[in-house]
């Protein structure tokens, strides 16, 4: 038997907040705490105010990532131990221009540029953006 990925879980000062500006890099519709699961939710213990200190962005074909955002006890300080790195072409690598456009698109749902990384390693070039989303995750957009 083998593991297998079920959620990226952030932590956030404004769990659905947060959750609408991933489901926007992604193009996931925006997730609610819809029937029957909010009813299981609560019959499980969960209050309306656990609810709303929580977030969610699912792939509705159910091939994404799922990611899961949950109330923080306290600011983010430092960088992030982990990161994801977003394809702007998924399958292929982007063009300039289409690394730039989505680059703008991500900074106007409140993404912030930190710096442009373009080097190559031997053979290799690498061409990306580090960025951070609203609350200051890291995250590189390839």
């Amino acid at each position: 038997m083998t593991g297998k990925l079920g959620n990226i879980t952030f932590y956030a000062d404004d769990p659905p907040a947060l959750a609408r500006f991933w489901a926007a890099v992604f193009g996931y519709p925006e997730a609610t705490w819809d029937e029957p699961l909010k009813r299981e939710l609560l019959a499980s213990g969960l209050s309306e105010a656990d609810l709303s200190n929580r977030g969610l962005a699912e792939d509705p074909e159910g091939v994404g990532p799922r990611l899961f955002f949950h109330h923080a006890s306290e600011k983010k300080d430092g960088r992030n131990r982990l990161h994801l790195d977003i394809s702007a072409t998924p399958g292929r690598p982007p063009s300039r221009e289409e690394l730039e456009a989505e680059k703008d698109r991500l900074v106007s749902l409140g993404a912030e540029v930190v710096r442009l990384v373009d080097q190559s390693w031997g053979p290799w070039p690498e061409t990306y953006f580090q960025m951070r989303d609203p609350e200051g995750h890291e995250f590189c957009l390839q």
